[in-house]
């Protein structure tokens, strides 16, 4: 049951009538309605409410305004040529990978290049990324060979020449296949 103290704003039950408590006897709640008038009622018809919400011309222009907005388009269509893209690629090159070679043996060169890729497929196993190219270049052949020997490693690893349109001889395409 709700209590009414005096001052409180009150609605009455199935009537358009609004005021707030004058006082409080036996069964009966005394109201002064916000025309003036001091009437009676049961507890039970009357509804405690709160401050009535104040809204600006501002708020009300401002909410129009989104509400007309054209809406953006949440399924936009997908070709099938960017459904079959590859979602990771990974640039070998070891200009992409330090600043300077200064100081450093081609066999330093190939093992950040490898610690890469070796990096880079076990944050596409553990993000289920399932497709990565790896570019790494024509040159002499011997990065491809190293990173044909790391794909091997992997049970759920396939590798194949990546799209020869777009990167030539010099990528590696690998399809991870995803366990559920």
């Amino acid at each position: 049951m709700v209590t009414f103290k005096i001052g409180d704003k009150v609605e009455v039950l199935d009537e358009a009538i609004k005021g707030h408590v004058l006082g409080i006897s036996n069964n009966t709640v005394a109201i002064e309605t916000t025309d003036g008038f001091k009437m009676e009622y049961e507890p039970s018809q009357l509804v405690k409410i709160q401050d009535e919400l104040k809204v600006t011309n501002f708020e009300v222009a401002k909410v129009k305004h989104e509400k007309d907005a054209p809406k953006k388009k949440k399924n936009a269509i997908v070709k099938a040529k960017e459904r079959n893209a590859p979602k990771m690629e990974v640039d070998l090159h070891i200009h992409q990978l330090t600043n300077s070679t200064r100081g450093m043996s081609s066999f330093d060169m190939l093992n950040l290049q490898l610690d890469t890729a070796k990096r880079q497929i076990e944050f596409a196993i553990r993000k289920r990324i399932q497709k990565v190219v790896f570019i790494h270049g024509v040159g002499e052949g011997v990065l491809k060979e190293e990173l044909v020997y790391l794909f091997k490693r992997y049970e759920n690893i396939k590798y194949y020449d990546a799209e020869y349109k777009k990167y030539g001889l010099g990528a590696t395409e690998i399809y991870i296949y995803q366990n559920s």
